[in-house]
Formats: C-alpha cells, sequence, structure tokens
C-alpha cells in the first residue's frame, strides 16, 4: 500500500458529505471534512394551458458551493495538497450543458410529477421487452430514459448544437475540471446503457428520437479523468489534484465497501432514503421472468448488481416532515425509536413502493389511503404510523430477497446493510426476524469509503479493489443482528404477502 490522500464528495437524497481517506505508514483513516442537508424545492407555476402546475428541482449551486466548502476545510484541516477528488450522487437527474459551458435551466428533481407517466409513455414508443434485453434495468419513473424522452417531447426546440447531456455527478466533475463523462456504474441505472457493451444504446436512443452525439462518454471508475482546473486550484489554495471517475452511483460506491467474506452469497442492502436491495453477479440476468419481477442489473465494479429498487426510509422522512411543519419542532430519531417502540406491533401493513408514497402531498395522508383501500385498520396515533412503515420495509426486504433467490437461482446466507440506514438497530432487529437470516450492519459511510478505495486503486495507492476488504473490516463499525423471533414475523409475512395478491 501507498501512501496517499484522496477527497470523496458523497451526495444523498437529502443530505452531502465530504470526506478524506489518508493512506499512511500502511495504514488508512477516514476523516470526515463537512455534512449539510439539502431537500428539493416545489414551484407552483402557470403552464401554456394555464393551469397551476408543481415542478420540483435541486439547488446544484449550493451543492456545488458545499463540495468546494469542503475542499476548504481539507486544505485547512489535513493539507494543501491532494492526489485525487472522487463524486458519487444518487442515481438519477441531470442537465444539459450548452456549447459555452451554461447549464440550459434549473435541474430538475426525480419526484418532479413531470415524469408520471412517462413509464407508460416509453413503453409505447418502445418495446419494453427490447428495452429491458438490452439495459437490464426496471421501469421507473425516474430513469433518465424517461427523463429525456419528456424533454424530446416537450422542450426539444431547446436543444442545439454542441450541448451535451450532463448526469448529477457529471455537473461537478465539470464544473471542477471541464471535463463531459460518465462513469459506467452511473451510465447503467439510466436505462439507456447496454448493459453487455457497457455504451450507449443506439437503437435505444434513436427511438425515442435522442441524438446520439448529446451523451457523454462511458468511462469505467477509477479512470483518472482529468485535473483541478487551475482558476478552482488558486481559489481553494490547493494543488491541481487529479480527478478520478468513481462508481459515482453512490449505490455502486456503497456496494463496494460491503465487508463480505470471499465467495460469500449475501444479500446486500444500501440503506438510506431508497433501499437498494440486491446481489452481487458476474453476468446480467435478462430473462422474462427477471422482467416480469422488475428486477435491474445495474453495472458495478467488473460485476453486476443484481437488484431492486425500493423505497428507504423516505416515508419516515415525511411524516418526520409533515410533523415538524405542524408543531414548529422536529422529532429526534431517538424520539421515532421510543414511539415505535410503545407501538402495537403488525397493526397494518403498507406497500413501500405504493406509487401513492413516492411524493404525496402529506405522507401520513397517504398511508390512511393505503389502510382505508386495503381494508386495514387506519393507525391511530403517531408511533403506530411509524410502526407500520418499519415493519412494512422489514418484509418487503424479505419479499425481495426472495423474488432476488428464485430468479437468480441463488440461496442467501446472510444480509449485510451499508449506508446511512445501517444505524437503525430498530429497522436491522426487524429485518433479521422479518428475513430470518443474520444482518451484518455496517459500515455507515460506506458510500464515501467505496467511493474512496476505488479512488486508491485506480491510483495504485492499493494495488487492487480487494486489498480494501480488510482496511475497511479493520476500521469501521461492523454489527451483527441474529433473528430473536422469527415465529411472529412469519405470520405477519403471510398478512403482508396479501396484499400483493
Amino acid at each position: 500500500m501507498e501512501d496517499g490522500k484522496v477527497f470523496a464528495a458523497d451526495l444523498g437524497a437529502s443530505g452531502g458529505k465530504c470526506f478524506v481517506g489518508i493512506f499512511e505508514n500502511e495504514a488508512f483513516r477516514l476523516e470526515e471534512l463537512h455534512r449539510f442537508s439539502h431537500e428539493p424545492v416545489s414551484y407552483f407555476i402557470s403552464d401554456s394551458k394555464g393551469e397551476i402546475t408543481e415542478r420540483t428541482y435541486w439547488d446544484e449551486v449550493y451543492l456545488y458551493r458545499n463540495i468546494l466548502q469542503g475542499l476548504n476545510n481539507y486544505r485547512r484541516e489535513i493539507s494543501d495538497t491532494l492526489d485525487s477528488i472522487g463524486i458519487d450522487t444518487w442515481g438519477s437527474d441531470g442537465q444539459f450543458v450548452t456549447d459555452e459551458g451554461d447549464l440550459l435551466g434549473r435541474v430538475y428533481c426525480y419526484r418532479d410529477h413531470r415524469l408520471d407517466t412517462m413509464v407508460e409513455t416509453l413503453k409505447k414508443h418502445i418495446d419494453p421487452e427490447k428495452v429491458y434485453s438490452i439495459t437490464g434495468i426496471q421501469f421507473q419513473p425516474f430513469n433518465i430514459s424517461n427523463q429525456l424522452l419528456w424533454f424530446m417531447k416537450h422542450r426539444k426546440n431547446r436543444l442545439d448544437r454542441g450541448y451535451t447531456f450532463l448526469p448529477m455527478p457529471s455537473i461537478f466533475y465539470f464544473s471542477l475540471g471541464n471535463v463531459k463523462m460518465v462513469d459506467s456504474t452511473w451510465a447503467s441505472v439510466t436505462q439507456l446503457m447496454d448493459t453487455r457493451k457497457r455504451t450507449w444504446s443506439t437503437e435505444l436512443l434513436a427511438a425515442m428520437g435522442v441524438p446520439g452525439e448529446i451523451m457523454p462518454e462511458i468511462v469505467p471508475p477509477g479512470m483518472v479523468v482529468g485535473t483541478l482546473l487551475a482558476p478552482v486550484s488558486e481559489s481553494l489554495r490547493i494543488n491541481r489534484a487529479k480527478l478520478t471517475a468513481v462508481p459515482s452511483h453512490d449505490t455502486a460506491s456503497a456496494y463496494a465497501a460491503a465487508p463480505l467474506e470471499k465467495g460469500e452469497d449475501a444479500l446486500i442492502i444500501s440503506s438510506g432514503t431508497w433501499s437498494l436491495v440486491g446481489k452481487i453477479i458476474d453476468e446480467p440476468i435478462t430473462s422474462p421472468i427477471a422482467m416480469a419481477t422488475n428486477i435491474s442489473n445495474e453495472g458495478g465494479i467488473n460485476s453486476i448488481r443484481f437488484l431492486k429498487n425500493c423505497m428507504g426510509t423516505w416515508p419516515i422522512q415525511e411524516l418526520r416532515r409533515n410533523w415538524r411543519d405542524e408543531d414548529g419542532v422536529e422529532m429526534s430519531w431517538d424520539e421515532i425509536v421510543t414511539l415505535v417502540r410503545r407501538a402495537e406491533a403488525f397493526s397494518a401493513f403498507i406497500d413501500p413502493d405504493d406509487p401513492g408514497f413516492y411524493n404525496p402531498p402529506n405522507m401520513e395522508d397517504a398511508i390512511a389511503s393505503f389502510c382505508k383501500k386495503t381494508g386495514q385498520k387506519v393507525p391511530g396515533d403517531r408511533k403506530t404510523f411509524l410502526r407500520v412503515v418499519y415493519e412494512s420495509l422489514a418484509l418487503k426486504y424479505r419479499m425481495v430477497n426472495e423474488q432476488i433467490c428464485n430468479v437468480s437461482r441463488t440461496r442467501s446466507t446472510a444480509v449485510y446493510i451499508v449506508g446511512g440506514g445501517c444505524k437503525n438497530e430498530l429497522l436491522n432487529r426487524f429485518t433479521a426476524d422479518a428475513v430470518g437470516l443474520p444482518v451484518i450492519a455496517g459500515p455507515d459511510e460506506a458510500t464515501a469509503i467505496g467511493n474512496v478505495m476505488v479512488q486508491a486503486a485506480g491510483l495504485g495507492i492499493l494495488q487492487s479493489l480487494e486489498q480494501s476488504f480488510p482496511l475497511i473490516r479493520e476500521n469501521f463499525t461492523i454489527k451483527r443482528y441474529t433473528p430473536e423471533n422469527p415465529r411472529l414475523w412469519e405470520d405477519a409475512y403471510k398478512r403482508f404477502v396479501h396484499l400483493f395478491v
């Protein structure tokens, strides 16, 4: 192992973090430099028909400013020299950059309602079986395929020569180093990349009317793609560090940090606002049953993440936000756990992935409506609302594990939970009981760790990514939870499954 320092900007859908990974004297440590919250903002505008329409956007300038803040903190606290910078984000959204280097407009949030019916629209344009056989990606409204198709239908006149579509992480690589590219892990989730060739599918782009020249170059994770622009390095008072393509889809970075034992067949859950539930396999599976089950084949590090994109703690976050707006005080996470423990078990269930929970005006009302629609008792207080969500998440994990094992003809021996959600001991215990398998939780900053380790491997600081696994196990807290009440959860699962019949 060589000495080196690499900077990781990890931008999730509800918060951002900046870290430095320091490899020194045959040891490794990860230090946090900056952390901030952010959320999308909704506007209500009058459209061309005079109808009031909601539009939801990200503030990419705010996000970029916080990356710079992280780099400033690095210079003050660590050093004025840095080997590399890598950026990961959530796996959706982006914007066009003009030939003059300006963004074409605001950056839409993937929860914007313009995408509500785009899956059906896409399927009318292209045979769904053809889409899945090429890309191996499940149909989700936020896929870039839908976003670009919407643009070509409603904003095509704004497109000009020399314009390039930049996915979310690419916007920041462009801002820092004038680089126009995207790594293969992020490109894979667009539903526009050929999962076997790892190139943009000209067939799908042509069917959607999307010019192939607007798409950025696809590069492998670990590749050095540029250097920090001179004016940026001068303003930050650090050297012109390398820009390294990382697994810029945050799930890919998180999976890279899962501390699996060699040869272990485990379910991996990258837990946060979303729950990315899946397994690492060698080759994509695009069979009819895989398509019918709506499982994605996302690009990994010389592998495939065979997973389902499930709702994570978003409903809990929205309940908390709704109650904050109502009370004027935000409930702490410890308070939430205390309330859940006091609530009645298995009083009702929701399907966390029901479209009604995607972006409702009020999450509490949406849960109540689902319970009424499915003939269940509506929660009578806040603690029950919270418990219904947590139990339903754990039961959904079991359902997805069974689906993935069935399609891939494998058998899970454990569940690894990485990312911020791994700190939720209550949900970890619920998951162990619901799935009936031991849960290994940690590291909690898996995305940043994976980001750092791929940079290190790409730069030669590490001989290979495999060299990072013992470093992860030695330096980060990993907790184990074993099933305690599997029989109670078995009965609950039968009732839960009934909701899907």
